[in-house]
């Protein structure tokens, strides 16, 4: 088997693999913190946080939902790194946004953070200031979920088929699942372009 076969193959038996229920319950969380007025709050580090600004413009395009990433501000995010430590970064950014029992934080991981590891120490003390206030947290997480996974809501693990490629599924698949939310009837509000093009 060639290395395209197998890599999408392997892309396939995630795809097998993905906890539906836990999609609809992430769904719920989300329709129900619009309803409600709250805010969605986007964290990732890497290339998760690239997957979360592009996921912020589909919230609040698609979804007419208030939605923000803290690594969009490089210029707070750097002054912050630089004068009070990466660790703290997306906590103290939160506590600025006054974030309440309405919002949600929605995570995106590879790992879903690990102190033990040290490893997205950031998203950790985020995901435990979050809990602190009552918001509640969405997880699409690779590996065993991390911490992300011991106290989320909702959380979508990517299914590790491959130790090798871990990264690259989890990040991808990132993609494919906040696309699944944006798409959902539960959500959607606005009609794509290319959709709506006849």
């Amino acid at each position: 088997m060639s290395f395209v076969d197998s890599y999408l193959a392997e892309a396939k038996q995630i795809l097998d693999g993905l906890d539906r229920g836990a999609v609809e319950h992430a769904v719920e969380i989300l329709a129900s913190t619009r309803e409600r007025g709250g805010r969605l709050f986007i964290l990732g580090v890497g290339g998760s946080a690239a997957n979360a600004s592009h996921a912020v413009n589909d919230f609040r395009k698609i979804c007419g939902l208030e939605a923000y990433a803290p690594t969009d501000n490089v210029s707070e995010l750097t002054a912050r790194t630089n004068d009070e430590g990466w660790q703290t970064v997306f906590e103290k950014w939160l506590g600025t946004s006054r974030l309440t029992p309405a919002d949600t934080l929605l995570v995106f991981s590879v790992g879903g953070g690990n102190l033990e590891k040290q490893v997205s120490a950031n998203l950790v003390r985020a995901l435990d200031f979050a809990r602190g206030v009552g918001a509640r947290v969405v997880g699409i997480v690779g590996r065993d979920g991390g911490h992300t996974a011991k106290v989320a809501d909702a959380c979508i693990l990517i299914p590790t088929v491959n130790p090798v490629h871990v990264t690259p599924h989890a990040e991808a698949f990132q993609a494919v699942v906040w696309h699944l939310f944006v798409s959902h009837p539960r959500l959607k509000q606005a009609e794509t372009k290319w959709e709506s093009v006849r």
